[in-house]
């Protein structure tokens, strides 16, 4: 009851004052002291009275407030005007949280106010307003400060998931870059310092960064041309703002000067005319650091229309560059690994050989897609007596650097357990016998084909590998059937030998299973696609090869893919006589078929 009468007291105070024109000895009494600010407004909503509490609040001595409006002293004051209005309408008491500043030389600084505003009558007529008003704006920081903390952190989660979802360097750029256009600039782009020049922020000169993805809003899609795109090389000076950026390893934001400010000895004139172009009036520039070491860093900007950057956007867009830069590392490694594995193996793979002059051969070894590694696809040849070349057809299990060391090492078995002049099944049962002793030595499929022109035959026997091709002019495509022993590796052994007819005018095509299997397919649907091949065989066999990799490989091979390719060359009539030591031979090579010969069990 006493507080409903000191009420009643206040407002009758004040609206006497008004009615007056005079603050009254009672008003000062009542509020002068208090610590709740407390303000008469009169129906043009200007200051009539206002006690010290609300001056401090405002920052302004009294005696500079009244007589002028509340939009005058706080121009970008929120919500309150149309809450005074609609108390001086219809009477009813309204309570209200409004926010400003109140500080020129403190633009960033907010500050919240919770007031309660009352109609002010004299015999029924409105005369003013009186509004009673507490500053609360460290509760309202508080909690402002959680709902962007934890903004800040949904952030963060989003591009957690949406940022490195592959290996692959440039889409995960791609993914940086499209992630933070718009909810950070305008416009973004990501540079990476090339792989072989992690050194080159300590070297003198200009930088040279890989410019690996641009992003923009749909706005600025038609000024791009300044601007170098992405897929190419980007140079700064020293001194500019991506060169301090990366030897500071800190954010830095920029007002671009205007054009008649310009500079053009500045180390980012280049970059500024190419930005200004566009309408970007402030950068920010960010670096990309992982694991200790400085990779590239993530420059946004921010056109005409949009606020320049503060200082808490630069934290949130350094945040979220130091996660994505662990993905972008990542594929760094990835792509150096894949380099060395690679260039192993096309190393291995480039010098096969030399085969009879009586046969001709072609050879073809294709990546796989950048979802994927380097895998252990090799062949081989090798050229023994009387004519005879073994073909090889080999692919280690796994991928990476270790299986293309792996396959190096079977590759060199290979060619000494050959040099014995065993029969195919049987070099077969010892390369499973010495990989099988190695506790690192992977399982490996293998194909052998043992071509021998002068017989008009070729002697298969299988590890596990997917079964030969045999092209022909004159009828459909052969898919010939090897008894297919375990991979190599298992130690189980046995393996058998088939032989069938290799004549002048075929081709036979030995290939790994990158050519034809596709995940969550049946093998026997893979190979009935290569079965349907209808080729020339009479042309050159690198056209040869294309054609079957044209028309069976995707554009983006899901493995590696080996291929070689034998056709026998026309015999001379000299080439018809006996060959010394045919008897020989003759004891150790299998007749057409397949033989059930104890010797070749495991």
């Amino acid at each position: 009851m006493a507080n409903q009468d000191g009420a009643d007291a206040l407002f009758d105070a004040a609206a006497a004052a008004l009615a007056s024109a005079d603050t009254g000895l009672m008003l000062r009494r009542l509020v002068g002291d208090t610590a709740a600010g407390v303000a008469i407004l009169d129906p043009q909503l200007r200051y009539r009275y206002v006690n010290p509490a609300l001056a401090r609040m405002i920052d302004m001595p009294a005696a500079d407030l009244l007589g002028r409006t509340t939009a005058e002293v706080l121009p970008d004051i929120e919500n309150r005007p149309d809450v005074l209005r609609q108390v001086l309408r219809d009477g009813k008491p309204r309570e209200a949280t409004t926010s400003g500043r109140t500080r020129a030389d403190a633009p960033d600084e907010r500050r919240w106010w919770h007031g309660t505003y009352h109609r002010l009558e004299i015999d029924g007529r409105a005369v003013g307003i009186v509004g009673i008003v507490l500053e609360v704006t460290d509760s309202r920081q508080q909690q402002h400060d959680l709902e962007h903390a934890r903004a800040r952190l949904a952030l963060l989660a989003d591009a957690a998931s949406r940022i490195g979802t592959t290996l692959d360097i440039e889409r995960t750029c791609a993914e940086l870059a499209n992630f933070v256009v718009p909810p950070l600039g305008d416009l973004a782009t990501v540079e990476v310092l090339p792989i072989d020049e992690a050194e080159a922020i300590t070297k003198a000169g200009p930088l040279r960064l890989h410019r690996t993805a641009l992003a923009c809003v749909p706005e600025l899609r038609s000024r791009l041309g300044a601007l170098e795109p992405a897929g190419e090389y980007v140079r700064y000076q020293p001194g500019s703002t991506v060169a301090r950026c990366l030897e500071t390893r800190e954010p830095i934001l920029r007002q671009l000067p205007a054009g008649d400010e310009a500079d053009p000895s500045a180390p980012d004139s280049v970059q500024d005319a190419a930005l200004r172009a566009m309408g970007i009036h402030s950068t920010l520039v960010v670096p990309l650091a992982a694991r200790g070491q400085v990779i590239g860093v993530v420059s946004l900007a921010r056109a005409r229309d949009a606020p320049r950057f503060t200082g808490d956007e630069a934290t949130i867009a350094h945040e979220l560059a130091g996660r994505a830069a662990i993905s972008i590392d990542n594929a760094r490694r990835y792509a150096r690994s894949q380099g060395v594995a690679l260039e192993l193996q096309r190393a291995l793979l480039a010098e096969p050989g030399n085969p009879h002059p009586n046969i001709e051969l072609a050879s073809r070894y294709l990546p796989s897609g950048t979802s994927a590694v380097v895998g252990g696809d090799w062949y081989e040849t090798v050229r023994l007596a009387y004519g005879r070349t073994l073909l090889v057809m080999g692919d280690v299990m796994g991928h990476g650097v270790e299986a293309a060391v792996d396959m190096s090492n079977y590759r060199s078995m290979l060619r000494y357990v050959a040099s014995t002049d065993l029969p195919p099944h049987r070099i077969l049962r010892q390369l499973d016998a010495l990989i099988s002793q190695s506790d690192s030595g992977r399982p490996a499929t293998c194909m052998l084909a043992l071509a021998d022109p002068a017989r008009g035959r070729c002697t298969f026997s299988s590890a596990g590998h997917l079964p030969p091709a045999l092209f022909a002019a004159d009828s459909a495509t052969e898919l010939l059937e090897v008894p297919t022993g375990p991979p190599l590796g298992t130690g189980v052994g046995g393996y058998e030998s088939v032989s069938a007819d290799f004549r002048p005018g075929q081709v036979l095509l030995l290939y790994t299973d990158g050519l034809v299997e596709r995940r969550g397919e049946d093998i026997d649907v893979s190979l009935a696609r290569l079965a349907e091949l209808r080729l020339p065989v009479t042309g050159d066999l690198d056209a040869l090869l294309d054609t079957v990799l044209r028309r069976l490989v995707p554009q983006a091979a899901e493995d590696d893919v080996a291929l070689l390719a034998a056709r026998l060359r026309p015999r001379l009539a000299s080439e018809d006589l006996p060959l010394p030591g045919a008897e020989a031979d003759e004891e150790i090579e299998p007749e057409p078929g397949v033989h059930p010969d104890p010797s070749r069990s495991s």
